[in-house]
């Protein structure tokens, strides 16, 4: 740990590294809590905006610690959201501290609100901003009564959650062109999955960042999962991948949800449905029959914003960006 502290005390003059220069605090955020975090030599940190496959890279490197048996407990208590505030965080704490196994936690900070440290490894999921959007507004519009008044419950930000907007494209106008912080353009009422994108590509060759995408998760399945092994040091015999691979398909996780949520797992209750609801599809492209060409042009108004590279990236994944063994750790 002291280690880890005189680094980042380095790091702090030297631009090439990231920096921790914002802070969010809203209805679900509140990255001060990352200060109680202590961090070990051998984490992994996995961070997405939202609905870019946070559970999916949780449940690859769930497999990649434990192999395809029955988790241990549920992935939520494996690998907690740190900064999700409705969260006990001494509970948060308490539990990780308990942990021997290897950690892995989740976040939906960008880099510039996390702490940095080089002995951490960090995975940064990402995806297409049109099917984030709408993978978000399934996930928004079957919020519960309970989620809306837990969420406004001590008022964070000076007023209740926002209700859902009664249709997507209602949704997409304000979610596309209104901000939650002042440094963000976009991602209202949640925060701004391009800030987010931004943040990350900009440290994209950092030896101990992986980023991975959505799309080549979907294409290549063994291959990235063989990606996230090499790049957080886990050798696996090549006699169990067969089985990783089958454990980490949609349907598999999606019966592995349910289940815990019948064993008592809460995880997924702040939606109508649970389980069922959170994994809805797990597929790209359904923005095509919900998205007028007046809300596409509003896409290409907040995407002309971003670095060309990133934008490349984001709508396709690393074969659309020109160049896949860049990624390769």
């Amino acid at each position: 740990m002291l280690v880890l502290l005189v680094e980042e005390s380095k790091q702090m003059a030297d631009p090439s590294y990231p920096c921790r220069v914002r802070t969010y605090q809203n209805h679900f955020l509140d990255s001060t809590r990352w200060d109680r975090f202590l961090p070990r030599r051998d984490d992994v940190l996995i961070s997405t905006s939202y609905k870019s496959g946070t559970t999916w890279m949780q449940r690859i490197v769930s497999l990649l610690v434990f192999g395809s048996g029955p988790l241990p407990a549920p992935l939520s208590h494996l690998s907690p959201w740190v900064d999700a505030r409705l969260s006990p965080l001494d509970r948060v704490l308490a539990r990780l501290e308990r942990q021997e196994h290897r950690r892995f936690v989740k976040s939906h900070l960008p880099l510039d609100a996390l702490p940095y440290y080089p002995e951490v490894r960090y995975i940064w999921v990402a995806r297409d901003t049109r099917d984030v959007f709408m993978s978000l507004w399934n996930h928004y519009h079957a919020m519960t009564e309970a989620t809306y008044a837990a969420l406004s419950a001590g008022d964070p930000v000076g007023g209740s959650f926002p209700r859902c907007p009664d249709t997507p494209r209602d949704f997409w106008q304000a979610w596309i062109t209104r901000a939650s912080f002042v440094w963000e353009s976009d991602g209202w009422p949640w925060w701004s999955h391009h800030y987010h994108a931004t943040s990350f590509w900009q440290h994209r060759r950092l030896p101990n960042l992986l980023a991975v995408h959505f799309n080549d998760l979907l294409a290549d399945l063994a291959g990235q999962m063989r990606r996230v092994a090499r790049f957080v040091g886990i050798d696996v015999a090549e006699e169990a991948w067969p089985a990783l691979v089958a454990a980490a398909r949609f349907d598999a996780m999606r019966g592995e949800a349910i289940r815990e949520e019948a064993e008592g797992d809460r995880a997924n209750q702040d939606l109508q449905g649970g389980a069922s609801t959170f994994f809805f599809k797990g597929t790209n492209g359904r923005w095509r029959d919900v998205l007028s060409s007046a809300d596409l042009l509003l896409y290409e108004q907040a995407a002309a914003r971003l670095d060309l590279g990133l934008r490349s990236w984001l709508e396709g994944g690393s074969l659309a960006a020109g160049d896949p063994q860049a990624w390769d750790p």
